[in-house]
């Protein structure tokens, strides 16, 4: 299961509350340039609307051997593949106020790829200089046992 696109920021931003899986549809020139390492989910979200759930905001960029897959919009919003009952799950939980869906990670499952989103809420800017500061605590912490 190699992980082809991360999204890093991801948990430094927002407190993840649930993660879920999804498969995307995508062209056959995505693929291969997914495949390839060039997917960027830095800045995208997955939204729920008219009875299915997309990503929006990721770059896929054109496969440069595909020939003449110049014309595609790298940003265009991509289709999330998920049983109906899921999809009214979600639809119920993103509703909530506060709360949005953040992709974490592409990746291999067998021949497909798949997109690992979670259920998030954004933190606020103290927190984020708190988790700075414990994690340079517990840096220090490891450094001194160790020498």
């Amino acid at each position: 299961m190699p992980i082809l696109a991360e999204n890093k920021r991801a948990r430094y931003e927002y407190d993840i509350l649930d993660t879920y899986e999804a498969g995307l549809a995508l062209t056959g020139p995505e693929v291969k340039s997914v495949r390839a390492g060039k997917m960027k989910l830095s800045g995208a979200h997955v939204a729920v609307r008219h009875d299915a759930a997309w990503l929006i905001g990721a770059h896929i960029p054109a496969y440069p051997k595909a020939g003449r897959s110049g014309e595609v919009d790298p940003y265009r919003s991509r289709r999330l593949l998920l049983h109906r009952r899921e999809l009214k799950h979600l639809a119920g939980k993103g509703e909530q106020k506060g709360l949005t869906f953040v992709p974490i990670s592409a990746y291999t499952k067998g021949s497909k790829i798949k997109l690992s989103f979670a259920l998030a809420r954004g933190k606020k800017r103290y927190e984020k200089r708190e988790a700075i500061k414990k994690r340079d605590i517990e840096r220090e912490l490891r450094r001194t046992l160790k020498g």
